[in-house]
């Protein structure tokens, strides 16, 4: 019974941090552990200290990118594949926006494009909606592709603790799977965008809009555009440096000898990814006119720090009560989870969206999973189940799209859950799982 109890309470703090936002989601944390250890009296587990470091390296290199300039290289480049090809905006921009956040390991990335995105679309009276609401979701599904995601540094750190047949699934092994899982979801949220919904000329409601004069010049507007913008060799340097690093680490991840030997074996992709993270950060400073002040002040360092206190709270209160019930829940949950793995991909869903983060969602269930005897393969297969806050359009990029979209078709429904986004996140996560599933089994992992 007092299981069912620290369940509910981790549940409700999940929950109502969620509502409230910020680092609220990891404090709330505090007040589980709190009870778990000093009123239920279970001793408490141990926070994912790798994976906040890892978190916080990473995110120093990303924010010193954006407070370089060395963001807005990528972003032009991007811009300009979109316009010159504006027929395709709905397949392309969502594969966009999810190579820039395979590149720089956020989805936040996507608030630049988003206004440029709409303007590529209206423009060329394509009905906003398609590619707004398929980039806004392909930007979250690229952090599963991304070599320096923290979901994707946390997934990674967690596996290494459990080897299958005497071998870990490494950096590389999990890339291999969720790379191309990833981008097979994406593609089939362009292809289903392409055709969804009313083109502009009869949808009734646009038209009524625009019959105003004065709202047809805010739907038309003037163009969002990075065009003409110039850029500096200090923004360049910048870029080149960190995506140099992206570089140097996936050949270190594909190649082990490379590594040097620490205590006999060649150090972890974990370490790895902090040193050369902090160094593409420290080198940026030293190469660019980089202002060290500015970096704390950007989107990308304070959602990352939200992300760290978000980890700790959250994966710290959720070991501590099923490391307590280990062997118990062993018993009840090992047959279900091996006759049926997708199940763990169902709660791995549900969590993200009550956490609203994909790390989070991995530092909470990535544990459990592997504790009650979901095979690894299972977990590298169903990762990008951990995507799932586009369920309720409550997630930041999905409001911006709603935001930037000035035309009103990208919207929430009546009924709240028929939004813009749900079936995009549907089709691309399933997609993606099932991608994930077939590539797992071909590796032999399942």
């Amino acid at each position: 019974m007092d299981i069912l109890l620290q369940v509910a309470i981790i549940l409700v703090c999940l929950f109502y941090g969620a509502r409230k936002g910020g680092v609220a989601l990891g404090l709330l944390g505090g007040i589980g552990i709190v009870l778990m250890t000093f009123v239920f009296k279970l001793p408490p587990g141990k926070p994912p200290v790798d994976v906040m470091l890892t978190i916080i390296a990473v995110v120093a290199a990303s924010a010193t990118l954006q407070a370089s300039g060395g963001l807005e290289v990528l972003l032009l480049g991007a811009e300009k594949i979109l316009r010159r090809n504006p027929k395709y905006v709905s397949i392309l921009a969502p594969f966009t926006t999810c190579l820039l956040t395979i590149l720089c390991g956020t989805g936040h990335v996507v608030y630049t494009m988003l206004p440029i995105i709409y303007d590529i679309a209206i423009k060329n009276d394509i009905r906003p909606e398609r590619p707004m609401a398929a980039s806004s979701i392909a930007s979250q599904m690229g952090i599963l592709a991304s070599p320096v995601s923290v979901a994707v540094v946390s997934l990674v750190a967690f596996l290494a603790k459990v080897p299958v047949d005497g071998h870990v699934i490494d950096f590389i092994q999990v890339l291999s799977i969720t790379i191309p899982s990833t981008l097979a979801g994406v593609l089939l949220i362009g292809v289903f965008s392409w055709f969804r919904g009313k083109d502009l000329k009869d949808d009734a409601e646009f038209q009524k809009r625009i019959a105003d004069p004065q709202q047809r010049q805010i739907v038309y507007g003037e163009s969002a555009t990075l065009l003409g913008k110039v850029l500096t060799s200090s923004q360049w340097t910048a870029m080149w440096i960190f995506i140099g690093s992206i570089v140097v680490v996936a050949i270190l991840g594909a190649f082990q000898s490379l590594r040097p030997l620490v205590g006999g074996k060649p150090l972890s992709m974990v370490l790895t990814i902090q040193m050369f993270m902090l160094l593409a950060g420290a080198l940026m400073i030293l190469f660019t006119k980089t202002d060290p002040s500015t970096i704390g002040k950007t989107e990308v360092f304070r959602a990352g720090m939200i992300a760290v206190v978000a980890v700790f709270g959250i994966a710290w209160m959720a070991d501590t009560v099923f490391e307590a019930h280990l062997p118990v829940l062993k018993t009840t949950l090992t047959d279900l989870v091996k006759t049926q793995p997708w199940t763990y991909a169902i709660a791995l869903l549900l969590v993200s969206k009550l956490v609203n983060s994909q790390a989070a969602a991995i530092s909470a269930m990535v544990p459990v999973g592997l504790a009650i005897g979901v095979p690894p393969g299972y977990i590298v297969a169903f990762a990008a189940a951990s995507y799932g806050y586009y369920i309720l359009p409550t997630y930041p990029s999905d409001l911006a799209a709603i935001q930037f979209d000035r035309s009103g078709t990208t919207r929430i429904g009546k009924y709240v859950v028929n939004h813009s986004f749900i079936l995009p996140g549907l089709i691309g996560v399933s997609t993606s799982c099932l991608a994930g599933y077939l590539l797992a089994g071909a590796y032999g992992l399942i």
